[in-house]
């Protein structure tokens, strides 16, 4: 539905506005996402620090996506009317450490109850740096495709922790040429689709060069796919995936820059002039690979 929906909107739309992680409006980049319960988490399940926290995570990933630097947030939350002020209070104590992190300030917002789950979208400001912004649409055919983490499984644990790449973007975005870039918020495939679509090119996976978390193969014990399934189509990794050049491609493998960060970065495929989707696999046949990954 998600797809189909964005579809429609592009047609009606001015469509400059639309189609990267955030919108670009004049030096301002302005994203916004929305988790409710029963779909991105279970409240009777999960601390609500949790859900405070991975609230302004994932809006900072899609600021990371844009190599920018985010500043201001606006937040609105629908709450059940048992609880509810408790409820707002750890919300916010789950945000705080990222707060403080990345200097953000809280700008405003609005507050309901109602009789339903909890519901929190917040909107996150930035801006960009003087070295520009990446964006979807600017891959060219040849470039080597990296991500800045493992990938998969994702459920257990790490849709609630993961570190949002802000510093790690604004890194690449200073000393390398990032052609385009996009975060794994739905999974590998779908979001790599959507990129390779974007710069109107197609993409190579390498099988062999696809970094599986070790989550995805504990899930895979349980699911009964596997551990590859699982780090191709999961979602939720909120890891960077972006392109360069080959030359630029050689450098980042040989300094690996960012492991001052804590991260390796993995080479796991190319950019084609062919369009669609396939895996490279290690017996060196190319196969057609179907974009899969969670969907509204």
């Amino acid at each position: 539905m998600e797809t189909a929906l964005i579809r429609h909107i592009r047609s009606q739309a001015n469509t400059e506005l639309i189609g990267d992680d955030a919108a670009i409006i004049d030096n301002n980049i302005i994203t916004v996402d929305m988790l409710t319960e029963g779909v991105d988490f279970i409240l009777a399940e999960v601390d609500p620090l949790w859900i405070g926290r991975k609230a302004l995570a994932v809006n900072l990933s899609d600021i990371a996506a844009m190599g920018a630097v985010p500043k201001w947030i606006f937040m609105a939350v629908a709450l059940p009317q048992n609880g509810a002020l408790e409820l707002a209070q750890q919300l916010l104590a789950g945000m705080q450490p990222l707060i403080e992190k990345h200097n953000l300030l809280l700008a405003g917002g609005d507050t309901n109850t109602w009789d339903g789950g909890l519901v929190v979208s917040i909107t996150l400001l930035g801006t960009a740096t003087e070295h520009g912004v990446f964006k979807r649409s600017g891959g060219k055919a040849g470039d080597r495709l990296f991500v800045t983490g493992k990938l998969g499984g994702s459920i257990l644990r790490h849709q609630f922790f993961f570190e949002p790449r802000v510093d790690e973007a604004l890194f690449l975005n200073k000393h390398y040429t990032v052609h385009s870039a996009i975060d794994i918020s739905d999974g590998l495939t779908l979001d790599l689709h959507r990129l390779a679509a974007e710069s109107r090119l197609g993409a190579v996976l390498y099988e062999s060069a696809i970094p599986i978390a070790e989550d995805a193969f504990k899930l895979s014990q349980r699911s009964g796919r596997l551990p590859m399934e699982h780090a191709l189509s999961d979602g939720e990794d909120f890891e960077l995936l972006f392109s360069v050049g080959p030359g630029e491609a050689a450098k980042l493998l040989s300094l690996q820059p960012l492991s001052s960060f804590g991260v390796t970065l993995y080479e796991i495929g190319e950019l084609t002039v062919e369009s669609g989707l396939r895996m490279l696999g290690a017996d060196g046949v190319l196969r057609p690979l179907t974009p899969q990954g969670f969907e509204h």
